[in-house]
């Protein structure tokens, strides 16, 4: 028998472009007129401590997702024209 947490799948949003200096808090703040992510990722340098100039956000709900995707793309944030995109399908979509 398959339960609804079973059921739940998310999609994982690719954003590229992105300050060297953002936090996971603005980064998550970056989504939030589009849509809630339930979970932000934002890898780092191991060194320096600064971003690798990309995030994923991954959404339960694929509407947000979409919106987040339409509103981040192109956007200029600080001079910086960020790349929005549904992150490879064969990562970025999965079941928990």
């Amino acid at each position: 028998m398959t339960t609804e947490k079973e059921k739940c799948v998310f999609m994982k949003v690719y954003v590229g472009n992105i300050s060297r200096h953002i936090s996971d808090d603005q980064f998550h703040a970056l989504a939030l007129p589009f849509g809630n992510a339930d979970s932000v990722s934002v890898p780092r340098d191991v060194e320096s401590g600064r971003t690798k100039g990309y995030g994923f956000l991954e959404f339960a709900n694929p509407g947000d997702a979409l919106a987040v995707i339409a509103g981040l793309h192109g956007k200029d944030i600080d001079g910086q024209i960020l790349n929005a995109s549904e992150a490879n399908a064969a990562r970025g979509m999965r079941r928990i």
